[in-house]
């Protein structure tokens, strides 16, 4: 109850405020600084109509996370991303290189070092051959290797990307790039622009919802699903798959909901009169997640719940309720969107495959979180297309770059344990579902997987078609900040054409 009365104490103090003429004064100070300010910082209007006294109110202002049509047809309508933090292998999973198996353990050729920059090798390693075997499926002839036996099953539902580039190789920097469009903090994340674009369908759920297993959050930490210069609305909101989905869920003791309403209504009336007075749009925000947060209480113990799945489900993912796991949330992520959540990212941490121990191994530790994440996420794919969610569901899969085809020796030294440096010359990802052609691997490597030789694609080729298949031009899907126009693919991006269905 104490809280409660600082914040009937709170609610008039500020009401007192806004009629004294101490307060009025005071005020004016900044208020005279603003006039000033105004025209330079209405340059960072997103062209809505958004504000209050004088301006009109749009639904969209009102509610930001109402959902919008596309600009023109969409191939989905909601995706699931999910990224392996710290770089999988694409040369122990998908990108098959018998040549390079010929020259294990033998000096790297120099050509391959001149003008190249390493985040830990030093001098000339060695080669390192593939540690896994490798077979083709499927009437594709994908060529999966036996770290992953249950996605062989799966290999005629992805489209491969073989040739994928960056020009980051550290982890941070990387992921930020991945996930944001540019290797620097302060930009909106993938899902951010998304839900921007087109809200969501459950208004009683965040249109964005970030779930991570491994123990701990990707290195670029929490602005991988930041909003940037969007409207905070937008930001991923974290849920956990252990214990209750969103802190501070339940009421406090002595709290009941229709009080908890009122205090809502109490809370968001001095934002709303905070907001005709300045038109900060942030207020709106606000006035939104307060909104949001008491309708989540009703809806997220339901569809955070997976208890009350059948058994063949738990079969099929290998999930554990009650466990943070990557199985855990993989499930979670077909129930969000199949609840209308419209963008759903899956952060698995673990992946930083150096030689320096055991788990970070290429042979063992490597193999050990293909175990993990093997069986759900191929459930995942074949869960979605028996509920004929697959069609109208992006699934995106990948790391922040790849690993190196020589064996890693940091400092010159040679490791305790077999393991790749970080290497964003060429690697691997896949989509899958939402308008993307099945069966089909685009790109090719050179012979040691080094370096991409045929259909290259960039990071921002990759925002650019998941853009496309959500219904944006990625040219034309803008927001204006500090005076220009800002886009998720910067000034890059070309769709890839050879994947869409």
């Amino acid at each position: 109850m104490k809280n409660l009365d600082k914040m009937l104490v709170d609610f008039a103090q500020q009401k007192l405020e806004k009629q004294t003429r101490r307060h009025f004064l005071m005020d004016c100070v900044s208020k005279v600084g603003g006039l000033a300010m105004a025209p330079l910082m209405f340059g960072c209007d997103t062209g809505s109509s958004a504000s209050s006294g004088g301006l009109n109110l749009s639904q969209r202002d009102l509610n930001p996370l109402s959902p919008l049509p596309p600009p023109f047809g969409a191939k989905a309508k909601s995706i699931i991303y999910l990224h392996m933090a710290g770089a999988p292998s694409q040369l122990e999973l998908f990108d098959y290189k018998p040549e390079l198996a010929k020259y294990h353990n033998q000096p790297c050729p120099q050509s391959l070092l001149e003008g190249k920059k390493f985040a830990f090798i030093r001098g000339v390693p060695n080669l390192l051959g593939p540690q896994a075997n490798f077979s083709q499926h499927g009437e594709s002839g994908a060529w999966i290797s036996d770290y992953m036996p249950h996605f062989q099953k799966m290999a005629d539902e992805v489209s491969f990307l073989k040739a994928v580039h960056t020009d980051q190789f550290n982890h941070g920097p990387a992921q930020l790039l991945m996930q944001t469009g540019s290797p620097r903090l302060g930009r909106p994340s993938l899902g951010s622009w998304v839900t921007y674009g087109l809200g969501t369908e459950n208004q009683n759920l965040p249109g964005f919802v970030v779930l991570t297993s491994g123990g701990k959050t990707p290195d670029a930490g929490k602005s991988v699903w930041g909003s940037g210069f969007l409207p905070s609305v937008y930001q991923g909101v974290q849920c956990r798959s252990k214990g209750d989905p969103v802190l501070y869920l339940d009421d406090p003791e002595g709290m009941s909901r229709n009080l908890k309403k009122n205090v809502i209504d109490a809370i968001n009336t001095v934002n709303k009169e905070e907001f005709d007075a300045y038109g900060d749009p942030e207020i709106l925000a606000r006035i939104n997640q307060y909104e949001m947060a008491y309708r989540m209480q009703i809806e997220v113990p339901e569809v955070m719940n997976i208890n009350d799945e059948p058994a063949s489900i738990h079969e099929l993912y290998g999930t554990k309720p009650g466990e943070e796991s990557l199985a855990n949330n993989c499930l979670l992520a077909r129930k969000l969107v199949e609840k209308g959540v419209r963008f759903v990212q899956l952060y698995d941490w673990g992946w930083d495959t150096h030689g320096t121990s055991h788990d970070g191994s290429i042979d063992m530790g490597l193999r050990n979180k293909c175990r993990e994440m093997d069986r759900p996420v191929s459930a995942l794919l074949l869960d979605l297309k028996q509920r004929g969610m697959l069609e109208d569901t992006l699934v995106v899969w990948g790391g922040e770059f790849g690993r190196t085809p020589m064996q890693e020796n940091r400092e010159g030294k040679t490791q305790s344990f077999l393991g790749r440096d970080h290497h964003g010359d060429a690697f691997t990802m896949w989509m899958a579902g939402g308008g993307i052609k099945p069966g089909v691997s685009y790109g090719r490597t050179d012979d040691f997987g080094f370096s991409g030789i045929e259909d290259r694609v960039s990071v921002h080729d990759i925002h650019a078609t998941i853009l496309h298949l959500m219904g944006f031009d990625h040219e034309k899907f803008t927001y204006d900040f500090q005076g220009r126009p800002f886009r998720l693919t910067d000034v890059e991006g070309e769709l890839i054409n050879k994947i869409l269905a």
